[in-house]
C-alpha cells in the first residue's frame, strides 16, 4: 500500500475554555535545545565539550478570519490583560489527513496570549478581516497519533 504525504492545510486548534477554534494559519511551532559548552583548563583539546541544555519554545502565531459571534480570541486577551487566574491554558493543534483522522498532535503547556493583531482595513481589499495572536508557552509536546 502507497503511503501519502500529509497535507499541511487540514488542522485543528482548540483550548480546553474556548474548544474548537476555526483557524487559517498556524506558525512559529519550534523547539530550541540551547546548548550547553564547557572547557576545563586541563584539557589537551581545543574546542569545547558541547552538552544540550535548556529548552526555549517558539512563539506560536495563530490567525483566522473574524466572524462576529465567536470572541474567542479577544475573550482570552481580556483575560490576560486583566492578569486572571485562569489566563494560562493549554492549547492543542492537530494534524489531519484527507480522511479527518489526527496524525500528529502538539501541545502548548501554560500558552497565553503575549500580542494581539486587529485586522488592517483596506475599502479596496476583497478579502476577509483576519485577526491574530501570538501564544507564549512554558512547554510543546509532540504525539504521534
Amino acid at each position: 500500500m502507497a503511503e501519502y504525504l500529509i497535507p499541511k492545510f487540514h488542522f485543528e486548534v482548540s483550548w480546553p475554555s474556548a474548544a474548537t477554534i476555526i483557524c487559517s494559519e498556524v506558525s512559529g511551532l519550534t523547539v530550541d535545545i540551547q546548548p550547553i559548552e564547557y572547557r576545563d583548563g586541563n584539557s589537551n583539546e581545543f574546542y569545547p565539550t558541547k552538552r544540550p541544555g535548556l529548552l526555549k519554545f517558539g512563539d506560536v502565531t495563530l490567525k483566522r478570519a473574524i466572524f462576529q459571534s465567536d470572541v474567542a480570541f479577544q475573550d482570552w486577551y481580556n483575560k490576560v490583560i486583566a492578569r486572571e487566574d485562569e489566563l494560562r491554558d493549554v492549547v492543542t493543534i492537530i494534524l489531519k489527513n484527507d480522511k479527518h483522522e489526527a496524525v500528529m498532535t502538539w501541545t502548548l503547556e501554560n500558552s497565553w496570549i503575549s500580542t494581539y493583531t486587529m485586522p488592517d482595513m483596506n475599502s479596496t481589499a476583497n478579502e476577509a478581516a483576519i485577526e491574530q495572536i501570538k501564544i507564549v508557552c512554558e512547554n510543546i509536546t509532540q504525539e504521534f497519533n
